[in-house]
């Protein structure tokens, strides 16, 4: 089924001076209206400078920019893919992923074009920003792209994973994908035209694109963008833009949350918290619930959605660590080794159906016959749910390890250490014994008022967990490695 995927043109029609994008560093804002006929003259200098046609790849390298927006809309036209790459990497990483996607050309903003000048391929470089770049041509280029490739199948970006197991592989996420997610999520959090969110998860990850940035311009709704995240910035444009809606990990909520202007600004306006990545601490949860403002846990990934699951915000303490339940248009299955349904309360792996599921993984048939198998996508995620139907995540296949023959699953002991007084943030690994096979090491941070030690930590986790269960070392550090997300980094640990 063929329909048009066009958002910036009705928008442009239904609401032409609504503000559709804000940079929160500069302030400059940009109406659907001009939004639109950017997205046009884009389409047309891309197509008529560098050759841009349907199927072609544009890498981009640069902090979140609203130029990187424009960019993803003006490519939606000509049918092209934008390929977002994480400013981070070393020179090699980023070699591996412009080698993968053979790009035709490379955006790059002026602190990055060293990098670009001195990786290997038959691409051509372009600056984001500068006059004689994108950004001129948005300004000053008389043509408009006259066509539109209504084809929802077609590739509109390709997103590298963390390459936790090897090599980043490359996310085909199609329009078709990204539409059923943004009905998926506007349906789910109810938003509306008159909702405004301050956007600060970089664009290389899904997050920064489909949480809310997507979704609300798709619903003609207002995005404030910023370039990195700083948690005062963030506080004072969600009160001075009157955010009603914020999206985080539990990291970056816990550094709002414990910024010294939490308690006097006003943060009326927000209706609840989105919060993804990793299980929220129940006291971080009441902090921001006597702010009034309520949490709802989420879950997905770079491969699905990232808009799967939801928590109410009416359960977020009385379900705490659930991800809720399925979104709109999302089959769910919870199946054994053996790929067997597994009853209430039994861990199985979440397998996931539906219309905002990936197309597979760039040039890498293996890994995309490995991950979906009859129209089913296997996440890797373990699961259970609670006589209620509310589904848990128990973690990561890769992540559970055997101790004595029992299964051990990191998350639920990070769950209880959690509540121990005085831990800020804890992170389990199975690491080898020559008795047990493998036994946890749990890393903790501590807060600076905690004067206890391991025993105590132990002697805590005895009384809440099978003998089996329990960590046989501690490791105590300063703080524990994350990713460019926020989400903690096991494979380093």
């Amino acid at each position: 089924m063929n329909f048009e995927l066009d958002w910036l043109k009705k928008w442009s029609q239904y609401s032409p001076q609504a503000i559709a994008v804000q940079d929160g560093d500069s302030g400059r804002e940009i109406t659907y209206s001009d939004f639109f006929a950017f997205a046009q003259k884009g389409a047309a200098w891309l197509e008529k400078k560098f050759k841009i046609t349907k199927g072609d790849r544009v890498a981009v390298l640069a902090t979140n920019e609203l130029e990187t927006v424009f960019l993803f809309f003006a490519l939606q036209r000509l049918g092209a893919t934008l390929v977002p790459i994480n400013y981070r990497l070393t020179k090699r990483e980023v070699q591996h992923i412009v080698s993968d996607c053979e790009p035709k050309l490379v955006f790059a903003t002026n602190e990055f074009l060293p990098l670009i000048d001195k990786l290997d391929g038959a691409f051509a470089i372009a600056d984001l920003l500068s006059e004689t770049g994108f950004a001129g041509a948005l300004k000053s280029y008389e043509t408009m792209c006259a066509g539109y490739v209504s084809e929802p199948e077609s590739i509109a970006m390709i997103i590298y994973t963390s390459g936790t197991t090897g090599a980043p592989k490359g996310a085909m996420l199609s329009h078709r994908m990204i539409f059923w997610n943004s009905v998926n999520t506007t349906m789910r959090l109810n938003i509306v035209q008159e909702d405004r969110t301050v956007t600060f998860l970089p664009f290389f990850h899904t997050g920064g694109w489909n949480v809310l940035t997507l979704p609300f311009l798709h619903r003609g709704a207002k995005v404030v963008l910023l370039k990195k995240f700083d948690a005062d910035q963030i506080l004072k444009l969600s009160s001075e833009q009157k955010a009603t809606l914020l999206f985080g990990v539990p990291t970056t909520m816990d550094m709002m949350a414990r910024s010294p202007l939490f308690d006097k600004i006003d943060l009326s306006h927000i209706r609840y918290a989105i919060v993804g990545g990793e299980p929220m601490p129940v006291p971080l949860i009441e902090e921001w619930a006597n702010k009034k403002i309520p949490v709802r846990q989420g879950f997905g990934l770079t491969e699905f959605g990232p808009n799967v699951f939801s928590l109410g915000e009416q359960d977020a303490i009385r379900k705490m660590g659930s991800i809720g339940f399925p979104n709109f248009y999302v089959d769910v299955q919870v199946l054994d080794e053996k790929g067997n349904a597994v009853s209430t309360g039994e861990v199985g792996e979440l397998v996931l159906r539906g219309p905002s599921m990936m197309s597979g993984y760039w040039k890498n048939s293996k890994a995309t016959e490995e991950t979906i198998r009859n129209d089913w996508l296997y996440t890797g995620d373990l699961v259970k749910q609670d006589e209620e139907g509310f589904f848990y995540v128990v973690g990561r296949k890769k992540d559970m390890f055997k101790s004595g023959g029992e299964n051990v699953y990191p998350a639920e002991l990070e769950k209880v250490i959690r509540t121990f007084p005085g831990v800020r943030e804890v992170a389990v690994v199975g690491v080898p014994d020559p008795k047990w096979g493998e036994v946890g090491k749990a890393f903790i941070v501590k807060e600076a008022s905690a004067n206890w030690g391991e025993t105590e930590l132990l002697d805590f986790c005895q009384s809440q967990l099978a003998k089996f269960k329990v960590p046989k070392l501690v490791q105590f550090m300063p703080e524990l490695p994350k990713g460019d997300s926020g989400k903690i980094l096991k494979r380093l640990l």
